[in-house]
């Protein structure tokens, strides 16, 4: 891939936004590269033990959707207006100390490589330093009249219009909702002149930059409308690493027994975790199933639990989903990802954002029932969808056949292949 170059990766979010991209570091410092990866203080050990530099980002993304801001966030689920607004609500407190991160952390660099959430500081900053800045998303943002913007709610009876339209408001509004703020930022922390009123990340697409997708053509195949500069390369998916080791307690619960349904919701936290989990022994008591319960940031669990329900703080998705009979999770790319390539049914509740769209995708592809909307959440329903998950002979071979194509594909090695062309 030529000379070594010192790359910057930036990225905030969760877990499932930050750990893809540790696994794409990994993949690049193998080739021969300095990376340093930018992110929240809570990633900093996972980043480090991966062999990574790691780069401080200010912000706080469990207490930021644990706070009413955030809870108003995770509320807005249908509307995208509503979407944009909140979540730079939640943020705005710590927004402008990123961008001052993300430049600090770009200084000295070669190469800048940035999520969609990060593309206009990124923008800015590769300006600024007139170096290289390439997008690497999880999620896609070029136009199509294939499937709607990740944003946006799907609605496939509305046709390709839709879809196409969909894109263009989105990249609206986020551009209006952060144009003040970018562009006061451009002035005065990197003395570079204001943004004009049109959205500079359509005129990005409209130059057909290269950019590149962790997700899979099986998943999300290319449209007809996409250029050779986008690449879809396969997830980016970091294993386990070589020492660890699952607590014994955990491996005997999954012998001792058919295999469990998973449930858990990540990074979500909703204002009522006692009550989730209540909804969640029902189902499973109705349909005779163990569990397997994912605290995650919400608390899932925090009550008595029977005997043929286990919960876990965290163990590797690549390991762990294997094991079980369906996956229940909120839809997040990463997690979708590592439950779609594990080839067992997937039953997505969605709270906002991107995570429509995956529960969309789940369904079409006959890997999982028709998504059930975090605030439709019955022990009923998701009763129904577990039952229909354990018996569809027909999901549940679709779901083993997509599995088996994802877990074929080189998601990481195609990412560095295909980036290293325009190193």
């Amino acid at each position: 891939m030529g000379h070594p170059l010192r790359i910057t990766i930036l990225t905030i979010g969760s877990r499932g936004d930050v750990q893809p991209y540790v696994a794409l570091g990994m993949g690049l410092k193998a080739a021969g590269h300095h990376i340093r990866l930018a992110t929240h203080a809570c990633f900093e050990p996972m980043i480090r033990d991966s062999g990574l530099d790691f780069f401080l980002i200010s912000g706080d993304p469990r207490g930021t959707l644990e706070g009413e801001a955030g809870q108003k966030w995770l509320e807005a689920n249908k509307n995208p207006f509503t979407f944009m607004k909140r979540m730079i609500d939640a943020a705005k407190p710590v927004m402008w100390q990123i961008l001052d991160d993300y430049w600090r952390a770009a200084e000295n660099r070669d190469v800048i490589l940035f999520p969609a959430l990060a593309a206009l500081p990124a923008a800015s900053i590769a300006e600024k330093l007139k170096i290289p800045a390439f997008p690497v998303y999880l999620q896609h943002v070029h136009p199509t009249r294939s499937y709607p913007s990740p944003i946006a709610l799907p609605l496939p009876s509305l046709g390709g219009i839709y879809n196409q339209l969909t894109y263009f408001v989105g990249g609206q509004l986020f551009w209006q909702f952060m144009r003040s703020l970018i562009n006061r930022w451009r002035m005065d922390s990197l003395n570079l002149p204001r943004y004009p009123l049109k959205d500079p990340l359509n005129e990005w697409l409209k130059r057909r930059a290269p950019c590149f997708y962790g997700f899979s053509p099986s998943v999300v195949p290319r449209p007809p409308e996409w250029g050779d500069e986008i690449h879809i390369t396969g997830y980016w998916f970091l294993e386990a690493p070589t020492d660890w080791q699952p607590p014994a307690p955990l491996v005997d619960f999954l012998k001792s027994g058919p295999a469990p349904v998973f449930v858990g919701f990540g990074s979500m936290t909703g204002r009522n975790p006692e009550e989730v989990t209540t909804m969640i022994l029902k189902a499973l008591a109705q349909t005779r199933q163990r569990g397997l319960l994912l605290t995650g940031w919400g608390g899932l669990g925090d009550t008595d639990l029977p005997d043929y329900v286990y919960k876990i703080d965290w163990a590797p998705f690549g390991w762990l989903f294997p094991q079980v009979a369906a996956v229940v999770h909120h839809g997040g790319a990463g997690t979708t990802g590592a439950g779609l390539r594990a080839g067992v049914p997937n039953i997505i509740v969605p709270f906002f954002g991107d995570q429509h769209f995956w529960g969309w995708r789940v369904e079409e592809l006959g890997a999982g029932p028709k998504p059930i909307p975090h605030r439709k959440l019955s022990a009923e329903r998701l009763a129904s969808a577990i039952q229909d998950s354990i018996v569809n002979k027909k999901m549940q071979s679709r779901a083993a056949k997509l599995g088996q194509q994802i877990r074929s594909e080189e998601g990481v090695a195609n990412a560095i292949q295909a980036i290293g062309r325009y190193l």
